[in-house]
């Protein structure tokens, strides 16, 4: 006659040992699907380290020629003022001067006395950031040189950069990576989870935007990242 009684004690354990594994299998499932989504922000201040400067001015006149030769000797003065003030050469550049003929101009209604009306434009660009800063507090000299720098004009206004990004990115990528691990420990703290290995990271874009509108030669450098990590119990 079967023995059934060694063959039930084999199939009870078999079913006690696949529950286990069922078990097993939906809570390492569960544990899957834990995590948590959290981002880190760096930011920092930095100095401009490169600086634009148009220096405009005006001239008006019925004859070209003598204009010429008005715009040749002033842009000479102004030459003359940068690198006595310690600007280089190689960091000067004069731009054609845009002349408009206001008789030519269909539309216009102007009723100066002058028919041409010339633009000159002596451009600055350096990174003696702070010297050039003073010199634009100082242009008022160029007065008494006989030329009236111009301003108002949205074409040209002075602009400051900050071009060393890839000096500061690592400690800030670092700075906002430790943001995020500590802003995922305290979720996991209060959700009574142990933190995990980091599942998925992203780094942000890096933005760089004047301070305030005063102090447009102090730059704001931001980043934010963006980590998941899986909790466990």
């Amino acid at each position: 006659m079967k023995n059934w009684r060694i063959e039930a004690v084999i199939l009870a354990i078999g079913m006690l040992l696949l529950g286990v594994f069922i078990k097993n299998g939906f809570s390492e499932f569960a544990q899957k699907d834990r995590s948590v989504n959290v981002k880190g922000l760096a930011e920092m201040e930095v100095p401009a380290d490169k600086v634009t400067w148009p220096l405009v001015y005006k001239s008006l006149g019925n004859d070209l020629s003598a204009l010429y030769d008005d715009i040749k000797r002033s842009n000479q003065t102004i030459l003359g003022f940068l690198k006595e003030k310690g600007i280089e050469e190689a960091e000067i550049s004069v731009n054609a001067p845009e002349i408009i003929d206001q008789k030519a101009e269909r539309y216009s209604n102007n009723d100066s006395p002058y028919r041409y009306n010339v633009t000159s434009v002596i451009t600055v660009t350096s990174t003696k950031v702070d010297l050039v800063r003073k010199l634009i507090s100082e242009q008022g000299e160029l007065l008494k040189r006989g030329i009236a720098i111009t301003g108002g004009d949205y074409r040209y206004n002075v602009s400051f950069e900050y071009t060393s990004l890839n000096k500061i990115k690592p400690g800030m990528i670092e700075e906002a990576t430790r943001n995020a691990r500590e802003a995922a420990e305290k979720f996991a703290k209060d959700s009574e989870s142990e933190l995990g290995k980091i599942r998925h990271a992203s780094q942000g874009q890096f933005s760089i935007s004047d301070r305030d509108a005063n102090t447009p030669y102090i730059k704001k450098v931001r980043v934010v990242t963006t980590i998941e990590y899986s909790l466990e119990d």
